[in-house]
């Protein structure tokens, strides 16, 4: 596992696209919480408080950015599978390392452990920047709850890499593993939350979950949903990656 874990630190490395999008996981996610953090404090010193939510919650307010950057984020996790499938250099990772339970966990561990490095550095200064956009309006570290959020919203960015990982391990396609779940997390989901009837049941969709995991209330419930969405999808990317001939 070890050999196999740095062939695969190397190859992400080496990759400019795997590179670029964690980096733009970072920099969307923190321009974002600054612009938002800005925003919602002008509107309510300049007497537009109407343009904010009623029910805004400056905790949740720190997340805001992080919402728009998941999306380089599923892209690197589509990429970490599929990249090799698109130019075909799998066959040589599959004749070096013919165990493909093996090689597919050294590529997940890898790319999963990126991801938390990255998901704790966007959350550990998105938030702080939103919060000092927001000024007066926003709250502090140390207010109930809140390292719960943060912590949350860190587990959540990884497990959507690994969600998107183990999806594009089944589709083998980058094209189409964005295809589904770009509209999953930015149009499924959201509308769905806002229809009457259905928003029950939209809470278990995976984006739903995530969001519940960056609020104060109990993490628990949101976090096992998420988790089996994860699970289902890195197993059913580990039971073809098995079984297809490449």
């Amino acid at each position: 596992m070890t050999t196999v874990v740095l062939a695969e630190w190397t190859k992400l490395r080496t990759i400019r696209s795997t590179v670029w999008t964690l980096a733009l996981t970072f920099l969307i996610s923190v321009g974002l919480a600054a612009v938002s953090g800005f925003s919602v404090r002008n509107a309510y010193e300049t007497g537009n408080a109407a343009m904010v939510r009623p029910d805004f919650d400056p905790v949740y307010s720190g997340f805001v950015g992080l919402l728009y950057g998941q999306l380089a984020l599923i892209a690197f996790g589509a990429l970490l599978v599929t990249s090799e499938y698109g130019t075909g250099t799998v066959r040589a990772t599959l004749a070096a390392v013919p165990r493909r339970g093996l090689a597919y966990g050294g590529k997940l561990l890898v790319g999963c452990g990126a991801a938390l490095v990255v998901a704790v550095a966007t959350v550990l200064v998105s938030w702080p920047v939103n919060q000092a956009g927001l000024g007066p309006y926003g709250t502090s570290m140390a207010a109930p709850g809140v390292p719960r959020a943060l912590a949350g919203a860190a587990v959540y960015l990884t497990l959507v890499c690994l969600f998107s990982a183990g999806v594009a391990a089944t589709l083998r396609s980058t094209a189409l593993t964005l295809g589904i779940l770009i509209p999953l997390f930015f149009i499924v989901g959201p509308v769905l939350s806002r229809i009457p009837g259905v928003a029950a049941v939209a809470r278990y969709l995976p984006d739903q979950a995530g969001q519940r995991l960056m609020d104060t209330a109990d993490p628990l419930p949101a976090l096992l949903v998420l988790t089996g969405w994860t699970a289902a999808a890195v197993g059913a990317g580990y039971a073809l990656v098995r079984r297809r001939d490449v």
